[in-house]
């Protein structure tokens, strides 16, 4: 039964999280660390000095890449990571997926990830919290709905995620689309059954048919909070979850509900910059908007030759030629966008796979040198312009091209759009230690996102 009464924070690290993706985590650290609770996101397994170089956090997150990654992958690498989470004694431990559940079973296996957490942490059950209405993404029986230029669609009628190149939703209820990666017993908490009241009874009934695996509905801030609550009060010891930042933002609503948490945090405001450095690999519609906004504004768009990406000695040719025109925007007093293509429809797309097949390599290799490559033209331009300040866009594309600057560790320093805070960079005295950056998903961000990067946000 849960208590009369909300269950005290304890001292020491409160949530340890592993994200399947580098953007997707900087969201979960933006709700914690904007709640007032001090978190470091590290892009790697830390080792036992890094940690300590970090303590006094309250919030531990380490961002990954195993949405683009298979199971065998999953099998190779999750277990040890989780274990990790694990001896940091948080009461709270989460797999952090993207809001848009993109997933499948032979890549970025929510399923399989659920399997290896399970295996390690022995919870009582596991909670699922996909929603988060920061974000526009709502359930509603179980069904996840999304916003796009303001229109709320089912996801596999979504006009980005149904036609997603790796991970197409072909299925909106997130239990069926589950059951293709796990064998474990779903269950789900309705969003009618919270308003009722009645959540824990049917958190009961669940668990006692066999749940596993328990998805819970979220539409507004009153079930936000009962998801929370739930959680926390609910979950057991440890409490081993999977979801999206809403998980986060489920229990940051109840601790902030129940005054554990104040409501109204004081959140800093970073200032603006001269100049800024942006690579984008993100092929998103969002994304798209933003790169003709910033091109409408005064940045220099740098189009890639992504067709080069099949040919290693090629591929750095072209690499050192957008380097170079990117420093001499720079020098011309423009801020440089470096972009692998405009969004879905850009013909650039169908060029990119066509060579890719042509060349027979696995989307794996060329996605790997592509993320690669931004990394190293925006370390260049970062190092050789003398900047303080820059941008990652695209979700898979922002791990491939953070691991190429150097840093190991990133906390956020002031919220720009949900789910991408402008963040600081660690690196143990790299050539970007200190650096703030942006690394925003596809899906992510107003028209005016890298302006505001620039700006350091946007007015209240």
């Amino acid at each position: 039964m849960s208590p009369a009464s909300p269950r005290p924070l304890p001292d020491g690290p409160l949530v340890a999280f592993y994200g399947d993706d580098f953007t997707g985590s900087s969201a979960s650290m933006e709700v914690l660390a904007f709640a007032g609770l001090p978190t470091v996101l590290f892009l790697q397994p830390p080792s036992r000095q890094r940690l300590a170089d970090f303590a006094g956090m309250r919030a531990i997150g380490i961002a990954g890449t195993a949405r683009a990654q298979s199971p065998a992958w999953m099998d190779a690498h999750l277990p040890g990571t989780f274990r990790l989470l694990a001896e940091l004694g948080a009461p709270v431990a989460h797999y952090k997926v993207c809001s848009t559940f993109d997933s499948a079973p032979h890549i970025g296996s929510i399923g399989r990830a659920a399997d290896i957490g399970a295996a390690v942490f022995a919870p009582a059950w596991t909670p699922m919290v996909v929603a988060d209405p920061g974000m526009g993404r709502y359930q509603s029986f179980g069904h996840l709905f999304a916003l796009a230029d303001g229109t709320g669609y089912r996801l596999d009628r979504h006009p980005t995620m149904s036609r997603h190149p790796s991970t197409p939703m072909d299925e909106a209820d997130l239990g069926r689309h589950l059951s293709r990666q796990t064998e474990q017993s779903l269950g789900l908490i309705d969003f009618v059954t919270m308003k009722r009241g009645q959540a824990g009874a049917q958190l009961d009934r669940a668990l006692e048919k066999g749940a596993e695996i328990i998805s819970l509905d979220v539409l507004d801030r009153e079930t936000l909070i009962e998801a929370g609550r739930l959680i926390w009060e609910w979950g057991g010891t440890p409490t081993f979850g999977i979801g999206s930042q809403g998980f986060e933002a489920a229990l940051v609503a109840y601790w902030q509900a129940t005054g554990l948490l104040p409501a109204e945090p004081n959140l800093p405001r970073p200032k603006a910059v001269d100049r800024i450095a942006c690579v984008s690999g993100s092929v998103s519609p969002v994304t798209a908007a933003q790169i003709a906004h910033a091109l409408d504004h005064g940045f220099a768009g740098l189009r890639l030759d992504t067709r080069c990406v099949v040919d290693p000695v090629a591929w750095e040719r072209e690499i050192g030629r957008a380097g170079e025109a990117a420093l001499a925007a720079l020098g011309e007093g423009h801020d440089p966008l470096v972009f692998s293509a405009t969004g879905p429809d850009d013909p650039a797309v169908p060029a990119f796979l066509g060579a890719t097949q042509a060349a027979g390599l696995s989307a794996e290799v060329v996605n790997e040198r592509l993320g690669a490559g931004l990394g190293q033209i925006l370390r260049t331009v970062v190092a050789k312009g003398g900047l303080t300040r820059a941008v990652i866009s695209g979700g898979d594309t922002s791990g491939r091209a953070a691991a190429q600057l150097g840093i190991d560790a990133l906390t956020a320093i002031g919220p720009l759009d949900p789910g991408s805070p402008l963040c600081r960079t660690h690196g143990e005295g790299g050539p970007v230690d200190g650096l703030e950056i942006a690394l925003k998903g596809g899906q992510v961000g107003r028209p005016d996102f890298f302006h505001a990067v620039k700006q350091g946000g946007r007015q209240p």
